[in-house]
């Protein structure tokens, strides 16, 4: 009797902790490169906490979202929580940001090399379309800018600034692949070309093209958002036509109430902004494999242990 208490009560007990120990998670990255360093910085984090975390989806925030409210995802680390506001308010609560993996680390606009911003007194996208052929390459006579990808929250805001401003008489978005067209466009620039581009920070663009030596930022003005003072700009106040966003995890609601160690780990771990863009500058040198991904990840975590080991103690408390 007592061996059949005993088995009867150790049971559940194991039932429970292979339970726990066997918890997956099914996480999201989001389908531009810039944000992979830091989701497998979370990935490995969470996987200490004991979770088992399949291959990381890649998705767009239009299908994350829609996704996430569904319970078929549970979560990312690339909300980018303004420009996505609208997706979010989509899922009518069901998908909440915590923790900031950057704290107004999200700065986006319009970029034209400076060169030609000297030659032709540009200050604001509006003044492209009096040199629009500069910066055609296709021949239809308008203005080339790499923009974003449908189902990306900054292609909504493009489209928006596009609608507002008139911008499509004379600016041909381009929303193909964002990295491989940001590359064309540096290959132009670097052939004497004129350019024009969206893009975001941080971003190893500007490894690549310096600010204020390279290219200038350019003034939107958007009746949705306000002047700022604006470092390597065409002038020193601009409005970018973008709100200086949070970088956040964002995560299925019900999902955090059930893993609560989860949801801790999200509100303690950030990542620095500059150590994000070094090594997105990696990966356009070349060490793009996820293999690399995961090293630059481990390596960031070993010189960073104690910070890393501390998210981990405050997550299990």
């Amino acid at each position: 009797m007592k061996l059949l208490r005993l088995v009867l009560y150790i049971l559940p007990v194991v039932f429970f902790i292979s339970n726990v120990s066997a918890k997956t998670i099914n996480m999201a990255r989001a389908n531009w490169d810039t944000g992979y360093f830091h989701a497998e910085i979370y990935k490995i984090g969470l996987e200490k906490l004991g979770y088992k975390i399949p291959k990381l989806k890649d998705v767009k925030p239009g299908v994350f979202y829609v996704a996430a409210a569904a319970g078929d995802i549970d979560l990312w680390v690339n909300g980018w929580v303004k420009t996505q506001a609208t997706y979010i308010d989509a899922t009518k609560g069901k998908v909440i940001p915590v923790g900031y993996v950057a704290r107004q680390g999200g700065l986006q606009g319009y970029l034209i090399d400076k060169k030609s911003a000297d030659k032709f007194k540009i200050k604001s996208v509006l003044d492209i379309k009096k040199n629009a052929k500069a910066f055609d390459s296709n021949g239809d006579g308008k203005a080339d800018m790499v923009a974003c990808p449908p189902g990306w929250g900054c292609e909504k805001v493009i489209t928006g600034h596009f609608d507002e401003l008139g911008l499509g008489d004379f600016i041909n978005p381009i929303k193909a692949e964002y990295s491989a067209s940001l590359a064309d466009a540096i290959s132009r620039y670097k052939n004497g070309g004129s350019i024009l581009y969206y893009t975001w920070a941080p971003n190893w663009i500007f490894g690549e093209l310096k600010l204020g030596t390279d290219v200038v930022w350019i003034e939107v003005p958007s009746s949705k958002t306000k002047v700022v003072k604006s470092k390597h700009a065409t002038k020193s106040k601009i409005n970018h036509g973008f709100k200086l966003d949070d970088i956040r995890a964002t995560a299925n609601k019900d999902f955090l109430k059930k893993n609560p160690q989860v949801k801790k780990f999200l509100e303690v771990a950030s990542i620095p902004l500059a150590d994000i863009s070094a090594q997105n500058l990696k990966m356009f040198k070349g060490e793009k494999s996820q293999r690399d991904v995961r090293r630059h990840a481990e390596e960031w975590i070993k010189a960073n242990q104690s910070t890393f080991d501390g998210w981990i103690k405050k997550a299990q408390k």
